[in-house]
């Protein structure tokens, strides 16, 4: 990703500063606006050098096309994408087994943010997503996750496929989650390193990325909807392998 991009909403604004992973050039504040967010905004804006700008609200909006910037918007650098290497490093620093997401194609970048938003409160070691076929990580992605994709490492890769077979030689479970799985996502044992598959919102794993999953599983449902929302099963899977991993608790 090159050149400068836009975060605009009081929590991805206020995370992107404290995470400290990006460098700020502006800050654009609502003109009159103060309060605690606002002050802590400045506060880490001038820390990091940003110039302030108090701006009116119309103006504002027309940087970011109307969308709901909460009266806080920076000019920052893109989100630094890593490598499937380092987001395996990255769970031996923490002396942990490996949990990545392997996200096979979502389009929406809203579903993706969620995603991201669910994987870091759960202690997802990273993510992975192809190049093509797949949203990245923009504005709507980061204000979707709330913020939390500044703490998130996120590799994109040319071949979703190669990935899983780099994984299962690192030693990793790969298990896929889609509605066509024969077993609970609840009858399989996470304490072990594990790469997970999650597909298209509409069209699920592809079959070669299905193909090398060593466990397919499900969420039940017993509802007339055949199948969750992405994130919202993401979100099930993820918060299941934290309370494996913790004990039961």
């Amino acid at each position: 990703m090159n050149g400068e991009g836009l975060i605009y909403g009081i929590n991805p604004l206020l995370e992107a500063l404290r995470s400290g992973g990006r460098r700020f050039n502006k800050i654009y504040l609502l003109k009159g606006r103060r309060d605690k967010d606002i002050d802590e905004i400045v506060l880490l804006a001038k820390r990091l050098g940003a110039t302030i700008y108090y701006e009116p609200r119309d103006v504002l909006d027309r940087m970011v096309q109307h969308k709901k910037h909460q009266g806080a918007i920076g000019s920052v650098s893109p989100k630094e994408y890593v490598t499937v290497e380092d987001i395996l490093e990255a769970a031996k620093c923490r002396d942990e087994m490996p949990f990545i997401l392997i996200i096979d194609g979502i389009d929406d970048p809203r579903n993706l943010g969620a995603i991201i938003r669910s994987a870091e409160g759960a202690g997802v070691h990273g993510i992975v997503i192809p190049e093509r076929r797949s949203a990245g990580i923009t504005d709507l992605v980061s204000r979707a996750s709330a913020g939390a994709v500044e703490y998130m490492p996120v590799a994109r890769v040319v071949n979703i496929v190669r990935v899983i077979d780099f994984l299962k030689d690192n030693g990793l479970w790969i298990v896929g989650l889609d509605s066509g799985g024969e077993k609970s996502y609840l009858e399989f044992d996470y304490s072990v390193p594990i790469g997970a598959v999650i597909g298209n919102e509409g069209s699920g794993i592809r079959r070669l990325a299905l193909e090398r999953c060593d466990e397919v599983v499900s969420i039940p449902s017993k509802g007339r909807v055949s199948s969750l929302n992405v994130s919202v099963a993401a979100g099930i899977f993820a918060y299941e392998v934290l309370r494996q991993r913790r004990g039961g608790k």
